[in-house]
């Protein structure tokens, strides 16, 4: 059995996964703003600078972290302010940092962990009004590649998971309407948007040990978006 941390679990991509890792045997630990059924739960805000602390009842020893917060703020560069960078930036990066510098004694003694990170396709390809999300999802993938390599020796692996559009509560607004489902799936090569089950699959292959030879990667689960013209 593995202890294992998800930020952002009470709902899409986050919830899905701790069901997922839960059946599989493992015992979740949540953290975010809205409490869900868990081994533990801890409030946190991604935007927000306070620091993140254990209770002394958790586990000393950690094998796995998720961190899925995320952003949908799309905008024309001219309508994009400071606010919304530094919003997008504190909850896709600093928010991840803050969490992992406080876990990373608990996976080191671990003797072998993982951590995953999401991302978005619009880190790779250009896709307009993505400038602000773009920028923090490209830092955060630089970050969890240069964290691959630092953290090796300590045996913990550090992928990203990188999707597109997906059927989430998140993205709820830019898929209200049967209008709107159809012309995001029209855009993707497989013709479908993707789920919460997709995406989770992917991060549960991260954190499993069907990857313990894997790091420093980033998976497109973009329907083919990210690579087929």
């Amino acid at each position: 059995m593995k202890n294992i941390l998800i930020v952002g679990a009470s709902s899409g991509i986050g919830l899905v996964l701790k069901n997922k890792l839960e059946t599989e045997g493992n015992q979740v630990f949540t953290a975010g703003r809205r409490e869900v059924s868990s081994a533990g739960h801890i409030h946190f805000d991604a935007n927000s600078s306070s620091s993140f602390s254990f209770p002394d009842h958790w586990p000393d020893i950690f094998h796995g972290l998720v961190y899925s917060p995320g952003t949908i703020n799309l905008k024309p560069i001219q309508r994009l302010n400071m606010t919304d960078f530094q919003t997008d930036f504190q909850v896709n990066v600093l928010g991840f940092v803050q969490v992992l510098q406080a876990i990373l004694p608990r996976m080191k003694k671990a003797n072998g962990a993982s951590v995953v990170v999401f991302s978005t396709v619009a880190a790779q390809v250009g896709l307009g009004f993505h400038g602000s999300i773009a920028a923090s999802k490209g830092a955060l993938q630089s970050l969890a590649v240069s964290l691959a390599a630092e953290l090796a020796p300590a045996l913990i692996r550090v992928n990203v998971v990188a999707p597109s559009l997906t059927q989430t509560p998140l993205a709820s607004s830019l898929l209200s309407t049967p209008e709107k489902l159809a012309a995001s799936a029209h855009r993707h090569p497989l013709q479908r948007i993707g789920t919460a089950d997709d995406v989770a699959s992917a991060a549960a292959y991260f954190i499993g040990e069907e990857s313990s030879w894997v790091t420093g990667q980033i998976l497109s689960v973009d329907g083919g978006l990210g690579i087929i013209r």
